[in-house]
């Protein structure tokens, strides 16, 4: 069984189209995937990036390349949408990508 694995983005509203919180929610998930650059900064991963919809509605887009370097990484992204019932949608990979 082969499973198709697409880029998508968390969208910070739930299912019954409440405003998820804390506000920050997205760069909090963004930065549990970043790391250090060689100046010194932080830096989000270019598979994690938060974003925000044109309604301002907070967002993390989710790189499908993610998955072919860590399996549990991008496992966990799908698991916290779904714990938290919050809307996913799939993105083309050209849209994903840095």
């Amino acid at each position: 069984m082969n499973q198709l694995i697409e880029s998508f983005i968390i969208i910070g509203v739930t299912r019954e189209g409440k405003t998820f919180r804390p506000s920050d929610w997205a760069d909090r998930l963004c930065g549990i995937m970043s790391a250090f650059g060689a100046d010194n900064r932080m830096m989000y991963s270019p598979y994690v990036r938060p974003g925000c919809t044109l309604k301002g509605e907070k967002t993390v887009v989710v790189d499908a390349r993610l998955y072919d370097i860590e399996p549990l990484a991008f496992k966990f992204m799908v698991n916290f949408a779904n714990d938290n019932n919050l809307k996913m949608e799939p993105i083309d990979n050209d849209q994903a990508g840095v």
